[in-house]
């Protein structure tokens, strides 16, 4: 049996949550509503403020998504109670943000031009900058996909090089660093 699928969600005080006959999660809480699509052989069942899953058998594609599905309504259930944040950072000299009106950010990062993102409604978006520090990009959602996805395109940009560290990485992400070249290194 699936470790992660096996695992009972507690449903949190204030939260709602609703199965319709085609198979649709909607999670409402505190902070919004997100809505899933659970595939039909995966049983959701809702008792006591906990929900679990079930799959009809051992095969893998069913392995797969009992595990799957089990963490996606999860991830619903912790973003409408608390919600999701990613920090970034952009590391390098010139590097800038600023936000924008109606949620578009624009990124001056080395390149000839500016870089403009239109960002989803649903995705908040801080930018911290300070003299003598690192510009930080803070984004908040409740949707867990949806803030990954964001917050990959926007790293896609400029990631981080491996041998000074330039481009945006995440706040707590550990680089592989290289060692350049050995100038005038004698044997």
């Amino acid at each position: 049996m699936s470790r992660i699928g096996k695992l009972p969600i507690e449903i949190p005080a204030g939260v709602q949550v609703k199965v319709s006959e085609d198979n649709i999660v909607t999670v409402k809480g505190p902070l919004g509503e997100l809505s899933q699509q659970v595939n039909k052989d995966i049983t959701m069942s809702i008792e006591n403020n906990t929900i679990t899953f079930a799959r009809p058998s051992d095969q893998k594609n069913h392995r797969a998504m009992h595990g799957l599905y089990r963490a996606l309504v999860n991830n619903m259930v912790v973003g409408v109670t608390k919600g999701y944040e990613l920090n970034m950072e952009l590391v390098g000299v010139g590097f800038r943000a600023e936000a924008l009106p109606n949620n578009v950010i624009d990124l001056v990062l080395g390149y000839s031009h500016h870089t403009y993102i239109q960002l989803p409604p649903e995705v908040k978006m801080e930018v911290k900058a300070e003299k003598r520090s690192n510009p930080f990009i803070l984004l908040k959602s409740i949707d867990k996909q949806l803030i990954g996805q964001v917050a990959a395109k926007i790293r896609s940009f400029r990631a981080p090089e491996p041998y000074k560290g330039k481009g945006i990485k995440f706040v707590g992400e550990q680089l592989r660093r290289k060692a350049g070249k050995a100038a005038g290194v004698k044997k």
